[in-house]
């Protein structure tokens, strides 16, 4: 197929064994030798073998085929040759395989490297408990970097079972997808293994572990891991096959107990997938593994899920409350992949939504059958829909399935469109059919495609056979096309009509003829006073809904933001739903101040109607409403800050009157009654009001983390430290602010608790200082914040207007190193110019930016640079329209 690059299909891979050994860390290589077994698939004779590689070298390769019943023969490789390109290496055979042909088995060895920058089979580094340096090795295929590691077929849908066995020290534990099936020590025959310093015990002994036969799957959820180990075990309520599961949390030594908050919901989380989707786990082990250097925050290998450390590993004494959601989450959404992705797998990479999506969705799900108190998907509506419809009204976005060609198109795919607008697809087509119905339909899609590939429409269909609906009529438009739609209410005075017009919705405003023909199929879910069909469905251009609006009536679209639209009320409307505060569900509260933030950025709405409409949720006493309420105030002081001194002061002075009530309401102490959502609420008033310099909240920062650096740690609450820590580096002058600065830079170094270095790396970011600001960003480069966090550091450093200017030139100055450093893993490099460049707001920022990269080969993150370019445009747009009629308001408002 020419819209991919993908290898001749004349031989299909059934089975690969694979053998890792000599792993040297000197010179961090190892070698390996891979035995494919392919079964013929062409008419036509084969004379060479096609296999992806990227990064080592093959050498040696031999063919077995047997031609006969009987007959057998040894083909030998005459020539090896690359394409760095395209990624293939080809052994030519000294003579063809010809057609007919029963057996045939390819056998390669290779040397390769241990990379560095966590792709492939790469290590990272770590401190013991006893403050040593260490290593351990693991994987990350996802999506084209199993071909790093070994030379293989390379494609999703190109499933094989696989044997696996390495050669590592005696004392160290090995683990891949399938249990161990033998363990046995060798005498040292010259195969090395990882050298002493590199080890625990300085033990040279080796041992060659075995796994048992994995299941049909992919080459990119293949997985190994070794390393000086421990693990927590759990098992499974239900019985599988007449056993319970074990489920393991796997970290290195002295992080082990951090782990409980994952297995104790892992256990859980398994039980209750093979229950909804009608399926047992299919793997007769689960294990869960803390990674030190992680590009990502997990990956689903099959049985072996690898994860960020803070994204399994929660200590109720230290950590931060947020980060409890996030492992209860991240834990449920690579388990959901067990069966959504690993057991069927997305046909090829330009339908990945079909493994992100849904596991976005029914992660959710997961957490909210075992915390319902945690209200996640209100959180949902705030950062999963608000994250979607923010990247979607783009023009740089992109449809849910979009087609991709290489590996460097691959990883950019990997975004809030695949996961955040592929799972709110899901939240709104489920709602419709009911949940019940719409699991129904994807267990039945899982057994039908069990064990192979699948494609959307496979999906669909059976969600149709289950629902009586044409799914695929109602989503076609919403998979295929770019962008969603804003709903224009307009009401008749008269009769109160109500006529809803849809349009395509661009966060610039300025949405040309063929780029608005879609019409989408909108579910318009109306809560009000008159007799409205709740499921009124828009799906041409505008309807009419009679005597909507008739009288006092109330109305509202969008009932709790189930369906993925935005909504432009007249101001008059905006203000009676402000006025019916207490009818509105904090969803709805959410989506009305999401809808009102982004119309009146792209210049179809009012930002005075924004700010009033904020003023009427100051008794708010929602975690997730106050959530979105502060993220678009800081969005307001941030894009405004360097043109207007004026708007800037009154926004601070607006937003300390919004946040004063709940601050004084809930205070500093921490109490072991709080629930969840009140701690989580204290340390976002908190850190909001540290941002915009509360004197009350500056003084007593301040004040607490002078006795926390003299060694009092109990007197800052871990869920207020981000806060303390970002609040007193801001604000903190002279000889304290050096001393504090140092404090948080040994945190980063050395963190006190397993979030404690994204925690030190965000308020790094936060300095005033320019001296300190440039030491902030000299980390980015230095290593002395892991390039797993270089977005957080820079990213905080590019929303302070202080540093934000610094902040781009030292990119500029410095681009040679930043693409050395970042650009093997271009899922780093390109993370790390989106979540930067898009913090930027002026004109002249978005000219000398374009400029920048005009010269530069973008390739691998050209994509997210767009779409950053286009915020920034819009940014500065909205300040060039809004200025003085925000200064007005804020001047009659007394702000």
């Amino acid at each position: 197929m020419t819209d991919r690059e993908i290898l001749p299909k004349d031989l299909k891979p059934v089975h690969y064994a694979l053998s890792v050994f000599n792993i040297d860390s000197q010179k961090y290589t190892f070698s390996g030798n891979v035995v494919i077994d392919f079964k013929l698939v062409s008419e036509s004779s084969v004379e060479a073998i096609h296999l992806n590689y990227r990064g080592l070298k093959v050498t040696k390769g031999s063919a077995l085929v047997q031609q006969a019943a009987k007959t057998e023969s040894t083909i030998e490789v005459t020539e090896i040759s690359y394409d760095e390109k395209v990624e293939v290496v080809t052994l030519k055979l000294a003579e063809p395989i010809q057609p007919g042909a029963t057996k045939i088995q390819v056998s390669v060895d290779y040397e390769a490297k241990i990379w560095d920058n966590m792709a492939g089979f790469y290590r990272s580094k770590y401190k013991t408990p006893e403050g040593e340096d260490a290593v351990m090795l693991s994987t990350q295929f996802e999506s084209t970097d199993a071909r790093r590691a070994f030379p293989c077929v390379d494609e999703p849908n190109q499933k094989a079972t696989f044997d696996f066995k390495i050669t590592v020290p005696e004392n160290w534990t090995a683990l891949s997808n399938m249990p161990v099936v033998s363990s046995k020590p060798i005498d040292g025959d010259g195969k090395k293994a990882v050298s002493a310093e590199s080890t625990a015990s300085g033990s040279t002994s080796l041992k060659v572990v075995a796994f048992e036969t994995t299941p049909v799957m992919s080459t990119y959820l293949l997985a190994w891991a070794t390393g000086d180990f421990e693990y927590i075990e759990a098992f499974t309520d239900r019985s599988y096959n007449g056993k319970k599961i074990p489920v393991r949390v796997y970290t290195t030594k002295g992080l082990v107990k951090q782990g409980q908050l994952a297995l104790e919901s892992a256990v859980k989380i398994i039980d209750l997938f093979s229950e909804v989707f009608d399926i047992d786990y299919m793997l007769p082990k689960a294990d869960l593994l803390a990674v030190h250097e992680f590009s990502h925050g997990a990956m689903e290998n099959w049985g072996l899920v690898t994860y960020r450390t803070t994204a399994v590993l929660f200590d109720e004494l230290t950590s931060d409350s947020s980060y409890k959601t996030r492992v209860v989450y991240v834990v449920a959404h690579e388990l959901a992949h067990q069966w959504f992705g690993n057991l069927v797998t997305m046909d090829w990479w330009n339908e990945l939504w079909l493994n992100e999506g849904f596991a976005t969705w029914v992660g959710w799900f997961a957490v909210d059958h075992l915390y319902p108190d945690w209200d996640v998907f209100t959180g949902f509506v705030f950062e999963s829909l608000q994250g979607a419809l923010a990247l979607d009204a783009l023009r740089g976005s992109h449809p849910i399935e979009v087609p991709v060609r290489s590996g460097l198109e691959i990883d950019q795919v990997f975004d809030h469109i695949s996961y955040l607008k592929g799972a709110s697809t899901i939240r709104m087509l489920s709602t419709q059919l009911t949940v019940e119905t719409f699991l129904k339909g994807v267990s039945n899609y899982l057994k039908k495609h069990a064990y192979s590939n699948a494609r959307t429409a496979d999906l669909w269909a059976s969600l149709s056979e289950v629902s009586g609906v044409d799914v695929a009529a109602a989503m076609e438009n919403w998979i295929e096309k770019i962008g969603f739609p804003l709903l224009k209410v307009q009401e008749d005075e008269n009769t109160g009509d109500v006529t809803v017009r849809q349009d395509r919705f661009l966060s610039t405003g300025d949405v040309s003829l063929n780029e608005n023909e879609t019409e989408w199929w909108i579910p318009l879910v109306i809560d009000s006073d008159a007799k409205a069909d709740s499921s009124t469905i828009l799906d041409q251009r505008e309807i009419t809904i009679p005597a909507l609006a008739s009288g006092d009536n109330f109305f509202k679209l969008n009932k709790d933001q189930t369906a993925i639209y935005r909504v432009s009320y007249s101001e008059e409307r905006l203000e009676k739903l402000g006025k019916s505060i207490n009818r509105l569900s904090a969803k709805d509260k959410i989506g009305l101040v999401a809808d009102t933030a982004a119309t009146a950025s792209a210049g179809v709405g009012s930002t005075p109607g924004l700010l009033a409409f904020l003023d009427a949720l100051k008794e708010e006493k929602n975690y997730f409403v106050w959530s979105e309420i502060l993220q678009r105030l800081a969005t307001l002081r941030s894009v405004f800050a360097l043109h207007s001194k004026e708007v800037t002061s009154g926004l601070v002075k607006f937003t300390e009157h919004l946040i004063t009530p709940t601050l004084n309401r809930l205070g500093w102490e921490f109490s072991k009654d709080d629930d969840f959502l009140t701690v989580r609420l204290r340390a976002l008033i908190i850190l909001a009001g540290g941002t915009v310099g509360i004197k009350s909240v500056v003084d007593e920062s301040i004040s607490r983390f002078n006795k926390y650096k003299t060694g009092d740690k109990t007197v800052i609450h871990p869920s207020v430290k981000k806060a303390i820590f970002a609040t007193v580096l801001k604000y903190a002058t002279g000889i304290e602010l050096q001393e504090a600065y140092e404090v948080v830079r040994k945190e980063l170094a050395n963190p006190t608790s397993v979030d404690g270095r994204e925690l030190a790396a965000f308020a790094l970011g936060n300095v005033q200082d320019a001296s300190l600001i440039k030491s902030s960003l000299g980390m980015i480069l230095s290593g002395e914040v892991p390039v797993q966090d270089v977005h957080t550091i820079g990213t905080s450093l590019a929303a302070n207007p202080a540093s934000r200017e610094q902040t781009w030139e030292f990119i500029k100055s410095n681009w040679t190193d930043v693409y050395k450093k970042f650009s093997s893993n271009m899922v780093v490099l390109d993370r790390f110019v989106r979540v930067v460049v898009s913090q930027f707001a002026s004109e002249e920022d978005y000219n000398d930016i374009s400029a920048f990269f005009s010269e530069k080969d973008n390739k691998g993150y050209d994509r997210s640079l767009s779409q950053a370019l286009d915020v920034i445009k819009s940014k500065y747009q909205w300040v060039a329209r809004e200025t003085t009629a925000v200064e007005k308001w804020l001047e009659d408002n007394k702000f």
